[in-house]
């Protein structure tokens, strides 16, 4: 097994920790810093505007460790493991990684039986910037 797939299989492990009680969709991230260490993050739905997803705890997380540099995230998302659907990143969390991230960082998510790959540019081609 791989690094990538070690990912997979713990943001399986993390989305279980979700609190989702209003649409029973889940969501895990495994964010990898340069550092080589990895942050997780799960979705925690609240009534209202007050939910974060699961991209963004991962973020906060690190950040408010220190770090700084990142390489990679990997998200899976679906009602449970056996049931993953294709799940990218929200408008909001696109742009929120984008502040923190280079052209080179990579968002990695599982659709069936294929894992697939894009940049952060490819998803938010024209994300707002100073």
């Amino acid at each position: 097994m791989n690094d990538i797939e070690e990912d997979f299989e713990l943001a399986k492990k993390v989305m279980q920790k979700a609190h989702e009680p209003y649409c029973n969709y889940k969501v895990g991230a495994v964010l990898k810093a340069k550092s080589g260490k990895k942050y997780t993050g799960c979705n925690i739905a609240n009534h209202g505007i007050q939910s974060i997803c699961a991209e963004r705890v991962a973020f906060v997380k690190a950040i408010s460790e220190g770090e700084n540099s990142f390489e990679r995230i990997v998200i899976v998302g679906g009602e449970n493991e056996q049931n993953l659907e294709k799940c990218l990143p929200c408008g909001y969390c696109r742009q929120f990684m984008s502040e923190f991230v280079e052209e080179d960082f990579r968002i990695y998510t599982f659709d069936k039986n294929n894992i697939k790959t894009y940049s952060i540019a490819e998803l938010l081609p024209y994300g707002f910037s100073i």
